[in-house]
């Protein structure tokens, strides 16, 4: 079937072309007809198979068949997702799809500058592919307006679950018209999918393509078992003796793709990490860089590889088991896409064993967990090993340091049963530390060794022998030729005379202030003071009675 028979619109087929597809998909040629009616549908599918263009396409027929009334460009379609790369994905196969019907879409997501952002927002947008988080703040600043939303697409739903999103999607929902037609597009049918589905739409049309449960057949899984602390090697050793073309590598944590990543570029091998902790700009350079060729190898995480779009990718590596068997799924989809084979290998410790278990169950088959043909698992790990960044500070530290710590753990010794550390410092005497100081003469050793010089005892080495005082005062007295005791003391003032000058002073001050008081006797500068405060009462009665007279 082609994409003409579907009943899209001339300029939409003509877009489609023009991207190079000639005929749908099995999820777009059952998905797409029953949009175009209007229906509201639920489809579940696996990674690659096409289901962004399942929904996007209905939505652009739409908008090209029924132009608003109003000009301009009106948000008559969102589209939310979970992560920034699928947001920036839908967006391009957007406006290749629609290059031909002069709608106007953008993407929004986190960050990036909102400014920019704002603006593109006035000039007009008929399709908002966005992330939850960032669309919440433009709500809240009254800078996207939502009420024309006609089509709402929800992609990688159980994704959104999984990251927290639901809250901002049920409030992102609230905002929009509630007589609308909704898509949802979800990899797995978990029981919150289901209750956010009963809520949201009508009568909803349920696609389901392929068997869910089961990888795609054009990808072989591997399973070997290797130690946790054997991993990095073994992962060098395949990529090392195997012809692999480019290879996507799963890591459970952020901090652990940025460990294999590390460790892979000083084994000589070219390999990019990509996660939320980078930057946009950041993740839009290493995902060009691995399209590219320029890096052998990607490390990434479940949730930064949901925007991954990369055709030729010959083998996925689950460095750690996925701990849920949908995420296996996910994984693992990421090659043998386009009807191309891929291998997918996974490395499962003893401790992991028991998500191997969860995915047999989940898929319904049994894998053999084996020993990597060729890999000398008795091998000490050389890269897996600490390495310097990798070890705590005490362990960098290097000589002596540290070594109290020990002393404080052992304090006694065993043979002596003195404390450990007296003991050790009187090996070279023989007497304990108390005694080690002290001389036959009754003095400590420093003080017999500062009087060699004069033959006298410390406590008589500075004293002069013709003088009584110490020795500081006799030098300080060389100066003047007289004793210290004989210098003229410092004349301190006289208290009574300094107040007396004071109060006679004050009246002078006082009286430069306030020139209509009476004089007072020199020195009376307090009754002085008393005046003028009862010259200040009168002044507020004859204030008060002028304020009466007037307001009368």
């Amino acid at each position: 079937m082609s994409f003409s028979k579907l009943g899209l619109a001339d300029e939409l087929v003509q877009g489609i072309l023009a991207t190079g597809y000639t005929a749908p998909t099995a999820i777009q040629e059952r998905a797409i007809p029953l949009a175009v009616a209007g229906r509201d549908i639920i489809g579940c599918a696996q990674t690659g198979t096409g289901k962004t263009a399942a929904f996007a396409l209905p939505m652009l027929n739409h908008f090209i068949k029924e132009r608003p009334a109003i000009k301009g460009h009106l948000t008559r379609g969102l589209i939310l997702t979970p992560t920034r790369e699928l947001a920036q994905q839908g967006e391009e196969f957007i406006s290749a799809y629609g290059r031909f019907a002069g709608l106007q879409s953008m993407s929004i997501f986190g960050g990036v500058n909102m400014e920019n952002q704002i603006r593109r927002l006035r000039r007009g947008v008929d399709i908002i592919v966005a992330t939850p988080g960032r669309l919440l703040d433009h709500i809240s600043r009254r800078t996207v307006d939502l009420s024309h939303v006609e089509i709402l697409v929800l992609d990688e739903a159980d994704r959104m679950f999984d990251m927290g999103f639901i809250d901002d999607v049920r409030k992102i929902i609230a905002k929009i018209p509630a007589k609308r037609q909704t898509l949802l597009f979800s990899a797995t049918m978990s029981k919150e999918v289901r209750g956010l589905v009963a809520s949201i739409q009508v009568n909803p049309e349920m696609i389901e393509i392929g068997v869910l449960r089961h990888p795609v057949d054009a990808v072989k899984q591997y399973f070997y078992s290797s130690p946790q602390d054997s991993k990095m090697d073994l992962l060098l050793h395949i990529l090392k003796t195997e012809e692999m073309d480019t290879i996507l590598v799963f890591s459970r944590t952020k901090h652990g793709a940025d460990k294999i990543c590390n460790k892979l570029e000083r084994a000589g091998i070219k390999a990019i990490a990509i996660h939320s902790n980078r930057t946009q700009a950041q993740r839009q350079r290493a995902l060009a860089g691995f399209k590219q060729g320029q890096y052998k190898v990607m490390v990434a995480t479940d949730i930064a590889a949901r925007g991954i779009d990369v055709e030729g990718i010959s083998h996925v590596v689950n460095f750690d088991t996925p701990t849920f068997a949908e995420d296996y799924i996910h994984r693992i989809g990421r090659t043998g896409r386009a009807s191309a084979t891929g291998d997918a290998i996974t490395f499962v410790s003893t401790q992991e064993q028991k998500y191997l278990k969860s995915i047999e169950r989940y898929t319904d088959k049994h894998f053999e967990l084996k020993r990597y043909p060729g890999f000398d698992y008795a091998k000490r790990p050389a890269v897996a090993g600490k390495h310097d960044d990798e070890k705590s500070p005490r362990e960098r530290r290097e000589g002596g340091h540290g070594r109290r710590d020990d002393h404080r753990e052992r304090r006694h010794s065993e043979s002596s049963g003195k404390p450990y550390r007296d003991h050790r410092r009187t090996e070279s005497t023989g007497r304990p530390p108390s005694e080690h100081r002290r001389t036959e003469s009754g003095r400590t050793q420093s003080d017999h060794r500062r009087t060699e010089s004069t033959g006298r005892p410390q406590s008589e080495h500075r004293r002069p022998e013709s003088a009584s005082r110490p020795h500081n005062e006799q030098r300080r007295s060389e100066y003047s030729g007289k004793p210290r005791n004989e210098f003229k003391p410092r004349e301190h003032r006289d208290d009574e005379k300094h107040r007396q000058s004071f109060s006679a002073e004050k009246p002078k001050f006082v009286k430069k202030a306030s020139s209509s008081v009476p004089p007072a006797q020199t020195g009376d500068w307090r009754s002085l003071m008393a005046t003028m405060e009862e010259e200040r009462g009168g002044f507020k009665k004859k204030l008060k009675r002028l304020f009466i007279r007037d307001k009368a």
